[in-house]
């Protein structure tokens, strides 16, 4: 069955073709573009005429994202900033650290088994004059349930005493960098970064791996991504055991499911010769609806979180540079067997040293195992300069930028973390592209909301909360920033192939809005209204969720 989607305007990121008012669909491909005369060639056909008012672009597509976004909210939502749930609710953000000890203790005491224990996400103290919470804050929400609150990075986690306890970490004589140690010699209750999180996080509600995600969770991770035209989204860190990739499996096989889900294999917890094997294995279990056998390699921490691997001059306000999350003998194995063996690796560096890391780690690596399309990914990759991105380029490699830090940490980095200078060239997607390198932009949620028309708004004008613009050289405009978050984006995956624009032979993945992206001005990007999405040919419309 042929069906023929009228469009008051259908924007193709096809540059033969940029822009038409009917796509020919059949078995969740697409047939061809045009008028309706050019497409009736193809045979008998359906009209659909319920997008006739309405823009259809190249479903969106989210780069670096993480399925956790979906599962967290089922714990106390403690970010700064008002968000929005899966169901469309909206989420009061906590000021300031009596906001967030006060929504801790309203759920806490709608809890009744005393020995339950609480999880909450999104907290950042940065907002807060950088304040440290400690062991004691929390303890004053409760000291004999265990609490624990991930840091809206995903890379410093608050728990309390209880806490620490059942972790055996309550005691003299902790010798870790990700454990800080107050006057007394004890754990404050700041764990940076995996080493130290992963231990704890069982006791405090994260019973599940923290990276995982379970069927809810994926169901409401499917309606943000509805929400915001995503047809196509990464988890990009998951340990991938087999009852993971099977729920996964499951869950996007059906035909209620929205979204096409890309998992990579985090490097954490395993070695590096079982990380390419297993790899290897994934890439066998993929589906239309589910990719595997890429891998995610964390080579370093958070800039707000101060675990990020900074070159000289290191951070602003004299704080200590951040953490090594993978060795370079480690980093080096990976990469060289992955070219070797065909293996995507997206790579997590947020500070220029650790850029620099990848750079010449991976230099090396492409000397013995040359690669003409490997497309492998630096992602955030938020400090690099133009002789970073030239090397960049010239490597082969792809950035992902994390252009929503504009908005959400750019007065912070501004005043704080890097400074006026490299805050103006933070996330410098102008840089990028002048300089020759592929580049998609992401909203790292659950870190930030899922929504790359906003992220698109975020590098065409690199405003901060407050309003000041960071880096006017590196603004992008539109056209350039629908690219990186459709076509852009499929490249970053190697999936230009089949999805990111609307042309025969790709999927039929849309995102149908009410408003003209390439009309509205940059300014009000973020204001485009999604109706809902289109994901191989099935219709998906927020209204329905």
């Amino acid at each position: 069955m042929i069906t023929i989607f009228k469009a008051r305007k259908i924007i193709t990121m096809n540059p033969a073709h940029a822009h038409t008012t009917h796509v020919a669909v059949r078995d969740g491909r697409i047939l061809g573009t045009g008028l309706l005369e050019d497409l009736a060639g193809w045979g008998d056909y359906t009209l659909d005429e319920q997008f006739a008012d309405k823009v259809l672009m190249p479903g969106l597509i989210e780069a670096h994202s993480h399925l956790m976004e979906g599962s967290l909210w089922a714990y106390t939502y403690v970010g700064y900033f008002d968000r929005m749930s899966p169901e469309g609710d909206m989420q009061k953000g906590c000021k300031n650290l009596a906001d967030v000890l006060a929504k801790l203790k309203e759920a806490e005491a709608k809890i009744e088994d005393p020995d339950e224990a609480m999880p909450a996400w999104s907290l950042d103290p940065i907002y807060f004059d950088n304040v440290r919470v400690t062991r004691h804050d929390l303890d004053q929400v409760s000291s004999t349930r265990p609490i624990g609150i991930m840091h809206a990075s995903g890379h410093i986690m608050n728990v309390n005493s209880k806490a620490l306890e059942l972790a055996g970490l309550l005691r003299t004589g902790v010798n870790h960098d990700g454990v800080p140690l107050g006057a007394d010699g004890m754990p404050l209750g700041e764990l940076k970064g995996p080493d130290v999180m992963t231990p704890v996080s069982p006791h405090v509600g994260f019973d599940r791996d923290m990276l995982a995600c379970d069927e809810t969770g994926m169901q409401r991770f499917g309606k943000l991504c509805v929400r915001a035209g995503v047809t196509t989204a990464t988890d990009l860190a998951s340990k991938l055991p087999d009852e993971v990739v099977n729920l996964f499996a499951d869950v996007t096989s059906r035909a209620n499911y929205p979204t096409r889900i890309v998992s990579l294999r985090y490097h954490h917890g395993i070695s590096p010769e079982d990380l390419i094997a297993h790899a290897e294995e994934l890439k066998t279990k993929s589906t239309d609806m589910l990719r595997l056998g890429k891998i995610k390699v964390v080579v370093d921490g958070s800039i707000q979180g101060f675990s990020a691997r900074l070159r000289e001059p290191g951070y602003f306000n004299g704080a200590p540079n951040g953490l090594w999350y993978i060795s370079p003998e480690h980093l080096a194995y990976i990469l060289e067997n992955a070219l070797a063996k065909g293996i995507h690796v997206n790579t997590h560096t947020n500070g220029d040293q650790a850029t620099q890391l990848v750079i010449e780690t991976m230099t090396a690596a492409l000397l013995k195992h040359p690669s003409p399309d490997h497309r492998f990914v630096l992602q955030h990759c938020q400090l690099a300069d133009a002789a970073q991105f030239r090397k960049i380029a010239k490597l082969g490699l792809c950035v992902n930028l994390f252009a929503n830090h504009h908005f959400y940490w750019g007065d912070e980095h501004y005043k704080l973390t890097v400074g006026p200078e490299r805050a103006e060239r933070m996330n410098a997607a102008g840089t990028a592209l002048r300089e020759g390198v592929p580049l998609a932009i992401h909203s790292d949620a659950p870190i930030t909301p899922l929504g790359p028309l906003f992220t698109g708004w975020c590098a065409v004008n690199r405003l901060t909360a407050s309003g000041r613009t960071l880096g006017e050289a590196d603004k992008i405009s539109v056209a350039e920033a629908l690219h990186a978050i459709t076509l852009g984006a499929a490249y970053t995956l190697h999936m230009d192939q089949e999805i990111g624009s609307i042309e025969a032979g790709k999927r039929a993945d849309f995102a149908v809005l009410e408003n003209d992206p390439e009309e509205i001005g940059g300014d009000a990007l973020k204001d485009v209204a999604v109706w809902g999405t289109v994901q191989g040919g099935r219709i998906f419309p927020v209204a329905d969720l």
